[in-house]
């Protein structure tokens, strides 16, 4: 536990019928107390940024509306003004039944800081909701919350309820899809009690170390690296007031959530509450921010998508996940792709491409311009011939003639790139200079409101910049007016690893093969851990060999559903094919499955995905199988090495007639037909499993004998080439 401080106070009730007489109550941190933002944060709050053309807390306010809360505490610090600014001029400042009452400070530097401040002012009355502004959620808070409360009853130290979801990290980065590191937690299956808290492991160690009496005062342990920390949070009150009786707690997690986790005299307690089928993220980088625009865009955040939230006659919902605001001016040549936001009054000229991009309001995109998974907030001129890739470009930056953008580029607001200069990938441009200190997360994960990180101070923020521009066009070609920010030495790597640009190939090849050296040093040593681990007693046996083959169906299903996630990702963003073959064998590698599974999960997601795409008829359903087979072929391929693994994927594709895709078996031969034709199936593997079935049961023979017309023509043909 934490130093105390002397003479503190505790106001809390613990009274639970006095507390049901509040209403739930909720306290939103809108500032992010982070660096990865910048130098975006230096001029505007992060909660204000557009996340698909909405600033950020409106999500996070029309999901805690949503959830029952009815009073709302918005902490705000650096850009203070413009926050308080934005709410009271918004639809938030006149809501029936729900009260948005903002608290100012220019002096908290963290969570902690602004905690002990809220509690001094004696807002907050019972339990409650606490939340970041860059939160997206669609859960139901109902069950959380009453898990919450019958716990209090039975023990008034179950303090806190921290949401959580599976999210397995790569096994090759070591982060998650939002590119957070991997997290590992300590849970008590039974009571869902949090034991263990770990998002800074080092892996260079291969193990981690828990507590002795963590295992001796618990029957039953899982270790988990596959949960996401959603970071909301229902707390008792009793969460304030040690933040305040203990002044060294700066950090919600590396701080008080550990401290609790390591005090074994208050006995303080913290649970979880694990949502499954709902969302919830919180965007904590850049490459979160490229995921969680996509998952809305996707409409994974349902009912909290930008046609519910604007209103459908403002946005219109297109085919193939498309959004059009009603006045955007769309040339005939323009090609409008899948996955795309265009938002209102912007103008879109001759052979220009959009895909996979978000394009704000008022803008003006010229003629034969390429702009692919980018994000272009408000009033941005792009001129003719500019090409853009994995770029986040922000309000009133204008890109001259044949301008580029490498991918993972940040512009900063109202920069000017000169004509035909290519600005380099992971670059950082702004109208302010860089800070000559350099700062770090590890310092103060929530710090950027004061001189205390090197961040501008808050009154700056709040008043108008007066950048020198002096001498820039250098950096930024001709006619460029902005600078260039430096590469910190050592911080390359978390450019691309938090960027919104995917991870480099090369990149991943080097991870790659420095995770086989380390396993194989690892191994030798005696000291590798499974990825999710239940640890017992010795009372708890060493289970059946029942127990052992269930497990193993647990981990294939699971396995099957992480390639299924992979392989829809690299259909929805365009990943290359050699990328999802790298993401596939990390998957291979930390379920330890062979490479015959990697072909039959990709199989299985390649027809499910045409099963699920609009079709009418069966030759419809054909043609979506054709076309998926034919961009994906590479890729099922890279994992059938031979006649053996060839013949998996033709019982697989029976195992879906009969089963999840009861569609495709009127088209069974005509799809045998397509794999053999597109050369993923060999002659030699379908004559192979043809001759197989032959002394089956009737019962297993019915697609044999609906291919019987296309094996005999295989035959034919093998007899013509022996003669």
């Amino acid at each position: 536990m934490g130093a105390q401080k002397k003479g503190a106070t505790a106001r809390v009730s613990e009274d639970p019928e006095e507390l049901a007489r509040h209403p739930l109550q909720a306290i939103l941190l809108a500032d992010s107390f982070t660096t990865k933002f910048r130098p975006i944060t230096l001029e505007r709050p992060k909660v204000l940024l557009p996340l698909v053309n909405i600033p950020m807390i409106n999500y996070t306010l029309a999901w805690l509306e949503s959830a029952g809360v009815e009073e709302v505490f918005v902490f705000c610090c650096a850009h203070s003004k413009q926050v308080i600014d934005y709410l009271e001029s918004s639809e938030w400042s006149s809501q029936p039944n729900f009260s948005v009452t903002t608290i100012e400070s220019h002096n908290s530097i963290s969570a902690g800081d602004a905690l002990r401040l809220i509690y001094e002012r004696n807002v907050i009355h019972g339990d409650f909701v606490l939340i970041s502004g860059d939160t997206v959620s669609n859960m139901s808070l109902t069950q959380a919350l009453q898990e919450h409360k019958d716990r209090r009853k039975k023990d008034a130290n179950a303090i806190m309820t921290m949401v959580v979801k599976q999210s397995k990290p790569s096994p090759i980065t070591q982060q998650s899809r939002l590119g957070t590191d991997e997290l590992f937690m300590a849970i008590n299956p039974v009571t869902k009690q949090l034991l263990y808290y770990e998002d800074k492991a080092e892996y260079s160690k291969g193990f981690i170390s828990l507590d002795k009496t963590l295992i001796a005062d618990n029957p039953s342990v899982i270790l988990h690296n596959d949960k996401q920390d959603c970071y909301i949070d229902i707390c008792s009150q009793q969460v304030l007031s040690l933040f305040t009786d203990n002044f060294d707690y700066q950090h919600l997690r590396r701080h008080f959530v550990k401290g609790l986790l390591v005090d074994d005299i208050m006995g303080y307690k913290i649970f979880t509450h694990e949502i499954h089928s709902s969302y919830a993220a919180r965007i904590d980088n850049f490459r979160s921010y490229d995921t969680i625009s996509k998952d809305i865009i996707q409409r994974w955040t349902y009912p909290f998508v930008p046609d519910v939230l604007c209103g459908s006659s403002a946005i219109k919902v297109e085919r193939q996940g498309t959004y059009r605001a009603s006045d955007v001016t769309l040339s005939r040549s323009a090609q409008f792709g899948s996955f795309t936001f265009i938002g209102q009054g912007t103008k879109i000229g001759t052979d220009t491409k959009i895909s996979h991009s978000v394009i704000g309001e008022r803008c003006t995109i010229g003629s034969n311009v390429t702009i692919e998974g980018s994000y272009i907030w408000n009033n941005v001129t792009i001129e003719d011939g500019c090409r853009l890739r994995n770029a986040i470009v922000c309000d009133g930056v204008i890109l001259k003639s044949g301008a580029v953008l490498q991918p993972g580029v940040i512009l900063s607001f109202k920069v000017v790139v000169g004509q035909q200069f290519v600005v380099p990938a992971y670059s950082k441009v702004s109208l302010l200079q860089q800070p000559t200190q350099q700062d770090s997360d590890e310092e103060l994960e929530y710090a950027d409101s004061t001189s205390g990180t090197g961040e501008l101070r808050s009154d700056k923020l709040n008043g108008d910049i007066a950048p020198d521009l002096s001498e820039t066009a250098s950096e930024l070609g001709t006619g460029g007016v902005g600078y260039i920010w430096t590469v910190f030495e050592g911080a390359y790597d978390e450019e691309w690893r938090h960027s919104v640009a995917p991870i480099p190939t090369d990149k991943l090849v080097k991870l790659m093969l420095d995770k086989d050296e380390d396993e194989e040093l690892l191994t030798q040593d005696g000291n590798v851990i499974s990825a999710s681990r239940e640890l017992k007693t010795d009372s708890d046996g060493n289970g059946s060999e029942d127990d052992d083959n269930e497990d193993s169906r647990d981990d294939y299903v699971s396995f099957e559903k992480e390639v299924e996630a992979t392989f829809l990702r690299a259909v929805h963003e365009n990943v290359k094919v050699d990328l999802a073959v790298l993401e596939v064998n990390a998957l291979r590698l930390s379920y330890n499955m062979a490479s015959v599974d990697c072909g039959g999960a990709i199989f299985y997601s390649m027809m499910k995905l045409a099963v699920e795409s609009p079709h009418n008829s069966a030759s419809e359903l054909h043609r979506n199988a054709a076309d998926i087979v034919t961009t994906w072929q590479k890729l099922l391929k890279s994992f059938l090495h031979d006649i053996d693994e060839e013949i998996e994927v033709i019982l697989k594709f029976e195992e879906m007639c009969l089963e999840s895709a009861k569609e495709f078996a009127a088209l069974f031969p005509q799809i045998l037909h397509l794999l053999y034709d597109k050369e993923i199936l060999q002659e030699d593997a379908i004559l192979r499993w043809a001759d197989e079935k032959e002394g089956a049961d009737e019962s297993d023979k019915v697609f044999l004998k609906r291919s019987e017309k296309f094996i005999q023509w295989l035959r034919e043909a093998e007899e013509e080439e022996d003669e």
